[in-house]
């Protein structure tokens, strides 16, 4: 990747003295934008192009080329790519259109090229792109007509037409970029790897996405949760519509996606999601200048009550408060401002206000304890000096970690105020509205990295769900040929994942019903038992409140006859009959496979209507506590569930647990495809399944274990369990570190001598912070493992020691650390962790092994060589270890 953004020399292949070919302008802006590299023009037609000497084929330019980008007919560039191969090309653009939008044809090329590309170890950008540009070197590898302006934004777009667009705004607006890239059909370089790439680029502070598409969702996801916490990514999702999806399936030849899974996807990975170009950018710019918001509370300073009025129905629309200003602070305003100002927010300052009161009322109100942020708006007005106005607000931003954004209403009687605002970095816009919709973008950003990083809850109890017993019971389904399970056989699977079912039966017979009912006491619902008939409710299936035997036996003939009218050549089981419930809330847990995302799993309020009233939110597994209650509060049905307006509210933690169940169940079976409890009905004493339904994917491969594949987060990796001995028999639990051990980690510091914590970390941690212990307890584990080993002491688990490991992206190198407590050391614990971290390694292939080690941590050092690795004194202090393992 380094080869081809930060190249020294450059083949263009298919470079031209045509005037209008894309072949011309790729050279033209190559030679003319001042790049200080090598450029060699490749075209067998002509000696010179644009003045430079040409060359047939790259062997005949004698030097190393970094990166070729190929401007040729589709079926010409197979040859070519397999000649940069060959030649020891370090990686490739390829402009060039006609592959997977191609059709079969199209795919064919595709492969070839992506085959000879591996093979050479060479990365590829495209096909079907504009090329890149990397303003601070004064590299326009692309044939856009415009240099993009040097800055710290990273833009990456899928429409190379967009990007010319957004180059020549972002010159009118003056927005600079590291990197411009147009990636066109993604064949090799994804989103994932530059993502990766600028996110350890020190020029990049924030990374920006068009996205009409996407292709390895897993690493994308990982890319994204690596770095967004540093670095703000912001995505404009297009093909949201169906009919978009279908223009964006045909641009790209991927499919595009569940609108409401890519919000799940983007919120999971601290990603911010807008809905313009204006807004990608407006989120980027705000970001890099002002601190983040802590809530989503905006007091509005105004000279102008319409524009306070628009400004307060936006910020509304978009789920944003309106500050609720305290007593003091209204007391503060009343002695400093007019008599006729507002009295509340917006704080309206009056058409004559000075720069004075602007900045008395922005200090008043940063200093308020219920402002997240201040959104300063200006109308050019004769008394109003738009510039002294913005030198006040400049001059208030610098004693606050609250963020001011400015609107500066007008054009040129308030040109010179937005210029001082963004000099001083305050973010400023022509409207209100753009200034609510970022302030919001930021909010978003702040809730979703602290969402992703809060400490959830541990589970209220054990779990340990019968997976055996549930692939019996799906396996054996399937090699019936079926994949519709009956409404019984959907609640045993329930059963065996400790999720509440209502006490039923199945009947085969009108007196059989009656012995069935009887027994479960009356009143109770009757439906009709069929894996080819789903909405039962459609075709009268279902009947409710049956209250006693002569009703059951007309009900039994009722149903069946019904089920045999709606579909004659159905395969009736039977009549399930179980006990009527009635509680007062009714919900809908499923989850679906969507073709990108995998499993999704939808909470929200469920029964009949549940279309009619829409009221779902989407999440993706696994789940913890936390991230289970963020899936239920983000619904309307949620105040209700909590307790409104004096009626009690439902056992919330239940149902946190229960939707942890629920997502280890599409977890550990990729055989699912659809699974649906609808109702689940729910009140202060508890809940239980009304019912379920669960369809299965007819290709998927019966397997005796799940290998998580199906999943774009990586699993807690359970099979890392492990029951060791040490010293005197001393029992020891090993297990991978989870999100819910940030206490554990917590004291494990404490236990630290100065001695231990100086050889594990360069230096004395006095004091560990809720930040730095996320960092440890929070991995992803498809990059990172750690693992740490618990032992009893008085009838508590403390941990003793932890080994890990950080893999780079391409999983090539992984560096290595290790801690053991001063009271466990000496007893061979540091060896086996060593050994175990060592072999997982291995088993996931990655190539090398890396430390730092200090020079007096000699038992460190012995353990190192001992197992092989090569040690290098580095200098008086340190010294680099390695071990190669592939």
């Amino acid at each position: 990747m380094k080869r081809i953004f930060d190249p020294q020399t450059v083949a263009v292949i298919g470079a031209s003295n045509k005037e209008g070919s894309v072949g011309h302008a790729l050279i033209k802006n190559m030679i003319g934008s001042g790049f200080k590299g090598i450029v060699y023009p490749i075209n067998f037609k002509n000696k010179s192009i644009y003045g430079v000497r040409s060359y047939s084929k790259l062997s005949e330019t004698r030097d190393t080329i970094d990166l070729a980008i190929i401007a040729t007919p589709a079926e010409t560039v197979p040859e070519i790519v397999k000649e940069c191969g060959e030649y020891g090309v370090g990686g490739i653009v390829i402009i060039s259109a006609g592959f997977m939008e191609a059709g079969e044809k199209g795919k064919k090329l595709t492969k070839t090229i992506l085959d000879y590309g591996k093979k050479y170890n060479m990365r590829i950008i495209g096909p079907n792109c504009l090329g890149f540009i990397k303003p601070s070197i004064k590299l326009n590898a692309s044939f856009a007509n415009k240099m993009a302006l040097p800055g710290k934004i990273a833009f990456i777009s899928q429409s190379g037409a967009l990007c010319t667009a957004i180059l020549d705004w972002s010159v009118e607006q003056n927005v600079g970029f590291s990197h411009f890239v147009s990636i066109g059909s993604m064949i090799d370089v994804g989103f994932h790897d530059l993502i990766d790439y600028f996110g350890n680029d020190p020029a990049t502070n924030s990374i920006v996405i068009y996205m009409e598409s996407l292709t390895h969702t897993r690493k994308f996801m990982s890319a994204a949760r690596a770095f967004a916490r540093t670095k703000p990514i912001i995505v404009l999702k297009a093909g949201k519509s169906s009919q978009g999806a279908k223009v964006a399936l045909s641009h790209t030849g991927t499919l595009a996606g569940n609108e409401k899974a890519f919000e799940a996807a983007f919120k999971r990975a601290g990603i911010i999601s807008v809905d313009s170009i204006e807004q990608l950018f407006h989120a980027a710019q705000a970001l890099a200048m002002q601190p983040r918001p802590t809530g989503n509370r905006l007091a509005i300073v105004t000279n102008a009550g319409g524009p306070g009025v628009l400004a307060t129905d936006h910020l509304i629309k978009q789920g944003g408060v309106l500050s609720e200003l305290s007593q003091p602070t209204l007391e503060k305003l009343n002695s400093t401002l007019p008599e006729n100002w507002s009295h509340g927010n917006p704080i309206d300052v009056l058409g004559d206000a000075s720069a004075e009161r602007y900045k008395t009322a922005i200090e008043v109100c940063l200093n308020g304890p219920n402002v997240d942020g201040i959104l300063v708006v200006l109308t050019p007005q004769s008394m109003t000096k738009a510039d002294e106005v913005a030198k006040a607000v400049v001059e208030a931003a610098k004693n606050t970690k609250k963020p001011i954004l400015a609107s500066w209403m007008g054009e040129s009687d308030v040109a010179e105020g937005r210029t001082i605002l963004e000099q001083g970095s305050i973010p400023v816009y022509r409207t209100p509205e753009n200034a609510v919709n970022t302030f919001m973008s930021m909010y978003k950003y702040s809730r979703n990295i602290a969402d992703l990083y809060e400490t959830p809850s541990s589970i209220p109890q054990k779990f340990v769900p019968d997976q055996e017993g549930t692939r019996k019971i799906l396996h054996d389904i399937m090699k019936q040929k079926r994949f519709v399970l009956t409404e019984n056989e959907a609640k045993s699977v329930l059963k065996l994942y400790d999720i509440p079912v209502n006490v039923n039966d199945m009947a085969t017979s009108a007196t059989h019903a009656v012995k069935i009912a009887e027994t479960l006491g009356y009143p109770v619902v009757m439906k009709i038992a069929s894996p080819d008939i789903t909405h039962k409710s459609d075709i009268g299936g279902v009947q409710l409140n049956i209250k006693n035997k002569e009703q059951v036996k007309e009900t039994y003939d009722f149903i069946i006859a019904a089920a045999k009218n709606a579909y004659p050549n159905a395969s009736i089981t039977g009549i399930l009959i179980e006990k009527m419930v009635n509680k007062k809330y009714e919900l809908i847990i499923g989850s679906k496979k969507d073709p990108i995302f995998g499993p999704v799993i939808i909470f929200g309020m469920g029964g009949v209507a549940v279309e009619v009233f829409n009221d779902l939110n989407l999440g993706l597994p696994p789940l913890n506590m936390s991230l289970a209650q963020r899936l239920i509060e983000d619904t309307k049905i949620y105040k209700l569930l909590k307790g409104y307006r004096g009626m009690p509210g439902v056992d919330l933690e239940s149902i946190r647990f229960l939707l942890y169940k629920f997502a280890y169940l599409v977890m550990d079976f990729p055989e699912i495809k659809e699974i649906d409890i609808n109702p689940f009905s729910v009140d202060k004493d508890g809940g239980v399944v009304i019912d379920a339904k669960i369809i299965l994917d007819e290709k998927i491969e019966l397997k005796d274990k799940s290998d998580y594949s199906h999943l774009i987060i990586s699993p807690y990796p359970l099979q890392l369990h492990y029951n060791w001995k040490i010293g005197d028999n001393k029992e020891v639990i090993v297990r991978p570190i989870k999100p819910e051990d940030e206490e554990l980690e917590r004291e494990f510091f404490g236990s630290l001598s100065r001695q231990t914590q100086y050889f594990r970390f360069f230096g004395y941690v006095p004091n560990v912070s809720h930040d730095m212990l996320t960092r440890y307890t929070q991995i992803d584990y498809d990059r990172e493992l750690a693992l740490i080993a618990l032992i009893d002491e008085g009838g508590k688990k403390v941990m003793a020691g932890v080994s890990r490991i950080v893999a780079d992206f391409t999983n090539e190198t992984a560096e290595f650390a290790i801690v053991v407590s001063d009271k466990w050391q000496g007893l061979g614990l540091g060896n086996k962790l060593l050994d175990e971290i060592l072999r997982i390694a291995k088993d996931r292939k990655i190539g090398k092994i890396y430390a730092n080690v200090l020079n007096a941590n000699v038992t460190m050092l012995y353990m190192f060589r001992k197992r092989g690795f090569n040690v290098i004194q580095e200098d008086n202090e340190s010294s680099y270890a390695e071990l190669i393992l592939t």
